[in-house]
């Protein structure tokens, strides 16, 4: 009698309450709201309750209002550091309650980027490339009574359906119907050798220092040749128009010139990187970024 207790005791504990419960996954956001009103802990409040297990990070909230270009970069700038299987949540999102689509993409590479198809996904798709993506049915993936709000999809749509498929509750499959594997993207100068120059963009700042990053990585970069010590002959334009013409000494690093001298280098991702030793070269020579904003090395 008591094997047969035991026994069944056994077959309901492997259905129901001794299956191990699923881990909660990683969701990291990013939007363009800043952290002034409660916008983000809203859609982080959301998150908690699909699964409070959830592991819950911060990209940045700090991209420039409607600058769907820097989300695109943050992106692609920040993923491939996080493990497989992390779910990103990206809000930068002035179309909100339009009929852009809202999606799911999932990378070669095992990641998932939950966003608005605007020009967000443009640089991931070419880097991590498409594995497959997935048009959010707002029916099933969107959190209960919020229909009626047109305007805050990040919390009502994104970060719901973001944290259902990171805590498992639905599978990719289930975030909604299959689309063709292609995004809406934001053209912009790729980096290219045209006979003994380079062409590139200026795709974001190093903000807080205002040093100017280029999508010219070291080995297009290595084409020319260049030793250290030596100067390149650099040119900015924004939209045809010059902005910037000098020759800049490349270096290893910042302190390798005198303070106040413009300086070439290979920043921490390995791109072609321009500065000014202690001080904001952006803010100096009136350069920005964006897909208008090209180089010429």
């Amino acid at each position: 009698m008591k094997k047969t207790q035991l026994f069944i005791a056994l077959i309901i504990c492997i259905g129901t309450a001794c299956t191990p419960k699923k881990s909660g996954g990683i969701v990291v956001f990013q939007t363009d709201f800043g952290l002034k009103d409660g916008a983000v802990s809203a859609m982080k409040g959301v998150a908690t309750g699909v699964d409070p297990d959830l592991k819950l990070y911060d990209l940045t909230h700090e991209i420039p209002a409607y600058n769907i270009w820097e989300g695109a970069y943050r992106l692609q700038q920040t993923a491939p550091f996080w493990p497989a299987g992390t779910v990103f949540v990206s809000v930068v999102d002035p179309g909100v309650g339009t009929s852009r689509k809202s999606v799911v993409l999932k990378t070669k590479t095992g990641h998932y980027f939950v966003t608005p198809d605007n020009g967000t996904l443009t640089l991931i798709a070419q880097s991590l490339g498409i594995e497959s993506i997935r048009e959010i049915n707002e029916e099933l993936n969107r959190r209960k009574n919020s229909q009626a709000s047109y305007t805050f999809h990040g919390r009502d749509v994104y970060a719901y359906t973001g944290a259902r498929l990171a805590a498992g509750v639905i599978s990719f499959e289930q975030v909604g119907r299959e689309l063709s594997p292609a995004v809406v993207t934001i053209p912009y100068q790729k980096a290219v050798v045209q006979g003994d120059s380079i062409l590139g963009n200026i795709p974001i700042l190093d903000v807080q220092y205002g040093n100017i990053w280029t999508n010219i990585n070291d080995s297009i970069f290595k084409v020319l040749h260049v030793e250290p010590k030596e100067k390149v002959e650099v040119n900015i334009n924004r939209n045809g128009i010059l902005v910037f013409d000098e020759d800049v000494e490349f270096v290893h690093t910042f302190g390798d010139v005198p303070q106040g001298k413009t300086l070439a280098y290979l920043n921490s991702l390995m791109n072609f990187s321009l500065a000014i030793n202690m001080g904001n070269m952006a803010d100096s020579f009136h350069i920005n970024s964006g897909a208008e904003w090209n180089i010429v090395v």
